[in-house]
């Protein structure tokens, strides 16, 4: 994504780009992002060229005022576009002005949406996002399957390694059609439907309501029947009683945010004690933490990172656990 901020101590001027680390109130001023798909330096740069044409103001972090807060672009394999853009200011003719210019410069947009946002973070779960040209989605494929990807969904930004990762993952459970699967911290349901084929049955379970009623819209979508998801704390709803209500797994996918699987979680998978684990993971650090936790009663049998930010030192790491046998 790309954020519109007011950067006076960086040259005095205007800047569309990305924060500065250790930052939070710097933005570097780009002309092309070598990570991006086109058209995306393309909208950048002429959103930016027609914002400061026009006197649309340019956020400011430390006063929190101005108009253009953020701007937000994915692309999918499927060429789909979205463009998501955050208003500080509720300017109605200021805000129709971008937007319009944005519609008639690229009508390859898809997906033209915007957020009012008064708060003093940029995130925008808690904000409704308005649909002003276009759908409300965009859809991105794999392997014959769909998934629509909505402003708040959870979606791999690189889509072309996403589907390396999941093969990956795919290949380390090595399932064979009779096996029950929980895939933890399941987001869209992304996983879940790209192993259902190979799977009796997928349960997956994710703490964001809205993700779990996308994972729930795109198995429908691909006509899955093998796959049910469930909300919830993954600390509280993963627990004994959810365990004999819905079958003990053969297999356990878990893919957990930065922070790693909570010491619950993990003492959870000991109790239950499914054959195999695969454990995916954007955070390496927490990942051999969790896996220290482990160690006792899973040997590890693979480990295959996953470049998913080339140019950065951000991989995903998969590492598939097997559990030890008894003496």
């Amino acid at each position: 994504s790309d954020e519109i901020a007011s950067d006076n101590d960086l040259g005095d001027r205007n800047a569309l780009g990305f924060h500065i680390p250790g930052m939070w109130d710097k933005i570097l001023d780009i002309n092309k992002c070598w990570l991006q798909a086109d058209p995306s330096n393309a909208i950048r740069n002429a959103v930016k060229s027609f914002a400061v044409a026009n006197n649309l103001e340019f956020f400011d972090t430390r006063k929190q005022a101005g108009l253009l807060r953020t701007m937000m672009i994915r692309t999918t394999s499927t060429g789909e576009l979205m463009v998501l853009i955050q208003f500080f200011n509720d300017d109605k003719d200021k805000r129709e002005l971008l937007l319009n210019y944005m519609s008639q410069s690229f009508p390859e947009i898809t997906s033209l949406l915007y957020v009012i946002n008064q708060k003093a973070n940029d995130t925008i779960y808690d904000q409704e996002v308005i649909c002003y040209n276009g759908r409300e989605h965009i859809i991105e494929e794999m392997e014959g399957l769909k998934f629509k990807i909505n402003a708040k969904s959870f979606y791999q930004t690189n889509s072309e390694q996403a589907y390396e990762l999941y093969k990956v993952a795919r290949d380390f459970a090595g399932l064979k059609g009779s096996e029950l699967v929980y895939d933890l911290y399941t987001g869209t349901g992304t996983i879940a439907q790209f192993i259902s084929k190979n799977a009796k049955k997928v349960i997956g379970i994710e703490s964001v309501p809205d993700a779990i009623s996308a994972a729930k819209e795109n198995a429908q979508l691909n006509t899955i029947k093998n796959v049910e998801f469930f909300v919830g704390d993954m600390r509280r709803i993963f627990n004994s009683e959810f365990i004999s209500s819905h079958g003990t797994p053969d297999l356990i996918i878990t893919d957990p945010p930065r922070d790693g699987m909570h010491k619950d979680v993990v003492a959870q998978i000991l109790n239950i004690a499914p054959n195999k684990v695969v454990y995916v993971s954007c955070n390496s650090a927490t990942q051999a933490r969790d896996l220290a936790l482990l160690k006792d009663h899973y040997s590890i049998e693979k480990v295959q990172p996953v470049d998913m930010f080339p140019q950065t030192h951000h991989v995903e790491n998969v590492v598939l656990l097997k559990k030890l046998k008894s003496d």
